[in-house]
């Protein structure tokens, strides 16, 4: 309830996260919020390192510390994200915002090395850890704290859908774990003589590592081009064959330029006998609907295919009976005969899963599989077929 408090009260208009302004406004927002209580949580977790001798809850509070450079870094993201587009990047800075994210990652990794020689430092060196009860409760707090800002940055994450804002909820959520780790070790400091803190501070370093790992995957894939969520493709795809007209959609291509900066392609196949001027009309009409529902500006390819044609309708039934017998393949499109008389080629697209270990040769193979099958039925007919993979996993 905090959470959505502080976002209405401070964030104008923050239910039109579809605005650029508003957007940037949570992200700006979210970093404050990160600086100002990571500050206050490296302050007590430092005077309380300090006062109790435990190099665990120093790591600890310089582990906040690099959280306020990283709120920082997050502030500076959105800023220069952005940025309105040039000649050097007609579509905008966006990916500013991933390459912030990936800076703060290898932060969080610095800063668990960093920790871990430390520690080592510590087993190696050890002295005894004062336990004391308020700083145990101060520690106590924090957590408390850090679930708080993982939830709030979770909330504005998924608002804006920001990989920036939900990774560095991830951040304080292992800031959890290893302040819970801290505070194990200072309660087992009151039975326990051998160095504890050093060995917890080791622990607590690795969890930082492990977070950081995790926050650099998370943001390097958008910039590697990872391919696009599910339920946009599924929704791309079904509103584009709502239009009438409209009888199959295929080949989606998405381009991610940052969010809310994302182009994309298809292809739809219409009937090959309707006016051109109409169906140029439906194409500009779905790809202007489709491009603001989805906040992405999308280009619709036009496939003509013959919808009344008996042969050819009664070609592709066959022929996908044909490709029953083949489960690896998915779907077809862009289906058509060439030729006259008794020899003619059947024409048309395979759709298969997309797997790294099927090679070109398996393609060949099962080409030339789908011929003699086919020709067990039309001895004349060539297929001539072109193997799609499925990349995003939704045809």
């Amino acid at each position: 309830m905090l959470s959505k408090f502080l976002i209405s009260r401070f964030i104008k208009n923050y239910k039109d996260t579809s605005n650029k302004i508003v957007r940037d406004s949570y992200g700006y927002f979210g970093g404050l919020v990160g600086i100002i209580l990571n500050l206050i949580l490296f302050s007590t977790k430092l005077i309380v390192g300090l006062i109790t001798n435990s190099i665990a809850i120093i790591a600890d509070a310089f582990n906040n510390l690099s959280d306020v450079a990283s709120s920082v870094i997050t502030i500076l993201g959105f800023k220069l994200a952005s940025k309105p587009p040039d000649k050097e990047h007609p579509f905008g800075h966006g990916r500013l915002e991933y390459i912030s994210g990936l800076i703060v990652s290898f932060m969080v990794i610095l800063v668990g090395f960093e920790f871990i020689k430390t520690s080592f430092n510590k087993i190696i060196h050890p002295s005894n850890v004062i336990f004391s009860l308020i700083p145990f409760l101060l520690i106590l707090a924090s957590i408390g704290i850090k679930i708080w800002i993982s939830k709030f940055n979770s909330i504005m994450g998924k608002a804006i859908n920001s990989s920036a804002l939900k990774a560095s909820s991830t951040d304080a959520f292992s800031d959890v774990i290893s302040s819970s780790c801290v505070a194990l070790s200072l309660l087992l400091s009151i039975w326990v003589n051998f160095p504890l803190d050093g060995y917890i501070g080791i622990l607590v370093s690795l969890i930082i590592i492990y977070a950081g790992y995790s926050l650099i995957k998370k943001t390097f894939n958008p910039l590697l081009g990872e391919a696009p969520d599910k339920e946009l493709v599924k929704g791309i795809r079904s509103k584009l064959l709502s239009f009438d007209y409209i009888t199959g959609a295929h080949d989606l291509v998405i381009h991610n330029y940052g969010p809310g900066r994302c182009m994309g392609s298809i292809h739809a196949e219409v009937p090959c006998d309707i006016s051109i001027v109409k169906i140029h009309e439906i194409i500009d009409k779905a790809e202007k609907e489709i491009s603001d529902q989805f906040n992405l500006y999308l280009v619709i390819h036009m496939d003509p295919i013959n919808t009344t044609d008996k042969d050819v309708k009664a070609s592709r039934l066959e022929l996908l009976d044909v490709l029953k017998s083949f489960p690896i393949i998915k779907s077809i499109h862009d289906f058509r005969i060439v030729g006259e008389g008794e020899y003619k080629n059947l024409i048309f697209d395979v759709v298969i899963d997309f797997d790294p270990n099927f090679s070109e040769k398996d393609e060949s193979h099962l080409e030339d599989n789908i011929n003699i099958d086919l020709k067990k039925i039309y001895p004349n007919y060539n297929a001539v077929m072109t193997i799609d993979r499925d990349y995003i996993g939704v045809q």
